[in-house]
């Protein structure tokens, strides 16, 4: 007897199949003497759309709304279908004893096994293989230890309610957007809220208004202060007294005050979970959130270099330190070898800042696997993102920075000037790589860092110049991907409620393995937009913003939602529970809708009118690039954007032909053109026709 294996995509089923010396080709599967293996396309099953329930659901009318659903039903994906019954076909085997999960080990991945096995009626026992990289030696140590099924009932109970709940909040508000807007307007559980800080962002750069302020730095030849108040701050509001200071302490010595020295010590960074890896391949690299993802999965399942990407912890347990060696050895070749050198010259004991069992769920943070590291074989970006992740790596097992920091307060006439600077003890991790401080860090109130040599207290000196620096402030800057994905992560200082902050903490706006999607659908829809590396809202993100319920457009519903599907996958949550309070939400949140008297006016009208009912069509992103589509819903007709070499549309198969019979007359000396101009004629009138 055999067992299935079921992995989520081919390149996966044949590295499994090659470790499992399944050498025999067929037709979706290959087999072996003990496993047949056998994958997924991403999702064969899905859940049901509403006209599977009933008919009525075809056309979208307000009236039919809400969508509720009693039991949700599924259904083959049409496009995989071909796929899907291969599997079916392979769990009616009778030689096949029981079936091994390898799709990925995640909530997602979860989903993509169990409903096959739903709807291929597996009732054969089967387990897990549960492992965090694909090297040959984690495949085979993770079939040598493959879990139980049954454990992963509550992640994949977790993993049906966010299906459900996507559908029933998502369908319900699209479809009663569209139908009381006329427009095509989509929201969503996650992506609203996410849309509402972008809009809420640009809401507070428009109604800024800059404040004039000053500051004052006087030059004491070698070293600089700047002036602060009693209470710290440097900037002065009112010019008048900035002026006064300086006339205070023009012609008068600078005394030293203070001289206060002490020892600093900096940890490295913690080590790598998608969404902070996602946010520095952002800031040093330019990447998108969803390219960065891309690279790391080919780094994890092509390249096997890096362990699962999809994590959300940035710890590892203790059973993975025995590992370190192997994996610094891995790595110990240019321009790493000599970074990796000291750590190998001594045993390996890293503290609880990199190995906490508590703080590891369902996988670890993203660190190097033992797979021996070619370089020439990687592409610029793949060596880009896969040197952060090995310098963060080795960073995180190196001593800290060590500094003493050096603070000088020099006294003119009463006035006191604050000078920093710090003299280097130990480089620590930052011999391996630097982390810049965040942008939102570097303000006018931080003392600048500068060189300072050894000054005495009391000690007089000459000012050499004092200057008045204008300046205005400055309104809050847009997100780009690195800040929206921090927002996204940690919603809680969104929250007015204190109680509730503290209860989402840990919670945030999706999973670090859907965020970059959901920047991707608002920027598909024509929510926002990119300008160099800022996001902006569009008129029409603004508008649906407006449109939308209070609840849906703010983090705590949201976040809270994933904290409690964090909860059932951890068998803290009642899966009924949840399902009672969406379905309860979906009602409401159509209720407000139909309720709304506000107006949507559409910001993408094109200059073409509809062939069919003459109104000016819309343009909108399509799955094959820009289409035109009517902005009367109930007319429907939708066309490519693109025009003809000869400047028609073709949106009927005879305009089509009668192009191909153009161009090929077209080539046939003077009788051809003659007969291509007729036909020429003949199209424009066509075409004329159907606009009027």
């Amino acid at each position: 007897m055999k067992a299935l294996v079921l992995a989520e995509k081919p390149s996966v089923a044949r590295e499994i199949a090659r470790v499992l010396e399944c050498n025999i080709r067929n037709k979706g599967f290959l087999e072996g003497p003990q496993f047949v293996v056998t994958w997924a396309l991403g999702h064969l099953v899905t859940l049901a759309e509403p006209d599977d329930y009933d008919q009525k659901y075809k056309e979208w009318r307000l009236e039919d709304l809400p969508m509720l659903p009693s039991n949700m039903k599924l259904k083959v994906i049409r496009q995989t279908s071909h796929q899907f019954q291969v599997v079916r076909n392979l769990m009616k085997r009778s030689d096949l004893k029981e079936l091994v999960i390898a799709t990925d080990a995640g909530r997602e991945g979860e989903l993509v096994a169990r409903w096959i096995m739903t709807l291929a009626n597996w009732k054969k026992p089967f387990k897990r293989l549960w492992i965090s990289s694909q090297t040959d030696n984690a495949i085979l140590e993770g079939f040598a230890n493959l879990k139980s099924g049954a454990a992963y009932n509550n992640l994949y109970d977790a993993a049906v309610c966010r299906a459900e709940a996507d559908w029933l909040i998502g369908l319900n508000v699209t479809r009663a957007l569209t139908c009381k807007f006329n427009a095509q307007l989509t929201a969503g559980r996650v992506q609203t809220p996410t849309l509402a800080m972008i809009v809420n962002r640009e809401d507070e750069i428009k109604q800024f208004v800059p404040v004039d302020f000053w500051t004052i730095r006087a030059d004491f030849g070698d070293y600089f202060g700047d002036w602060r108040n009693q209470a710290g701050n440097s900037r002065i509001f009112n010019r008048t007294q900035a002026e006064e200071i300086i006339s205070k302490i023009n012609g008068h010595p600078g005394v030293i005050k203070e001289v206060r020295t002490e020892g600093k010590s900096e940890p490295a960074p913690l080590a790598y979970d998608l969404t902070e890896l996602q946010r520095d391949a952002n800031k040093r690299y330019g990447l998108s959130a969803q390219k960065t993802l891309s690279i790391l999965q080919d780094l994890y399942e092509q390249h096997k270099l890096v362990t699962y990407p999809r994590t959300d912890s940035r710890y590892i347990p203790s059973d993975i330190v025995p590992t370190l060696p192997g994996r610094l050895k891995s790595i110990a070749v240019a321009p790493y070898v000599e970074l990796v050198k000291p750590l190998l010259q001594k045993p390996i004991t890293p503290t609880k800042r990199f190995v906490d069992n508590s703080k590891v769920t369902d996988h670890h943070a993203i660190i190097p696997t033992e797979q021996p590291l070619r370089l020439a074989s990687l592409s610029v970006e793949e060596k880009n993102l896969y040197d952060l992740i090995v310098r963060r790596f080795i960073a995180v097992l190196y001593p800290p920075y060590r500094y003493e920091q050096i603070t000088l307060i020099t006294v003119i006439n009463g006035e006191n000037f604050h000078s920093r600077g710090k003299v280097v003890k130990d480089k620590g991790w930052r011999a391996v790589t630097s982390k810049p401080p965040e942008k939102n860090e570097l303000n006018e109130d931080v003392l600048p860092e500068q060189t300072l040599t050894l000054q005495q207290k009391g000690e007089h000196k000459q000012v050499k110049s004092c200057k008045i620096n204008s300046s205005k402030t400055k309104p809050p800057a847009r997100y780009n991907e690195a800040t929206l994905l921090t927002a996204m992560e940690s919603p809680g200082k969104f929250i007015e409620d204190e109680e509730l902050r503290e209860i989402m903490k840990g919670s945030g706006l999706g999973t670090p393995a859907t965020r970059a999607d959901i920047i991707e659908k608002l920027l598909y829809n024509n929510y926002i937009e990119r300008q160099g590396k800022e996001l902006v809202p569009t008129s029409k993100g603004k508008q649906l913003i407006k449109l939308v319920a209070p609840e849906l457009k703010t983090p705590e519903l949201t976040a809270q939602w994933e904290q409690r599907l964090s909860n059932i996958a951890r068998g803290k949550g009642s899966k009924a529970e949840f399902m009672v309070d969406i379905r309860q939400s979906a009602k409401e949140l159509v209720k407000s809708v139909v309720a709304d008297t506000a107006v949507y006016k559409a910001d993408n009208i094109s200059k073409t009118k509809c062939p069919v009912c003459g109104k000016f069509m819309l343009l909108v992103n399509g799955k094959r690039g820009k289409m035109l589509i009517c902005q009367d819903r109930a007319c429907g007709h939708r066309q490519p954007e693109k025009q003809d070499e000869f400047g028609y549309k073709s949106s009927k198969g005879a305009s089509r032909a009668n192009q191909k019979l153009i161009a090929r007359y077209s080539d046939h000396g003077s009788i051809g053109n003659n007969l291509g101009d007729l036909l020429k004629a003949a199209l424009a009138k066509e075409n004329s026709s159907e606009k009027e």
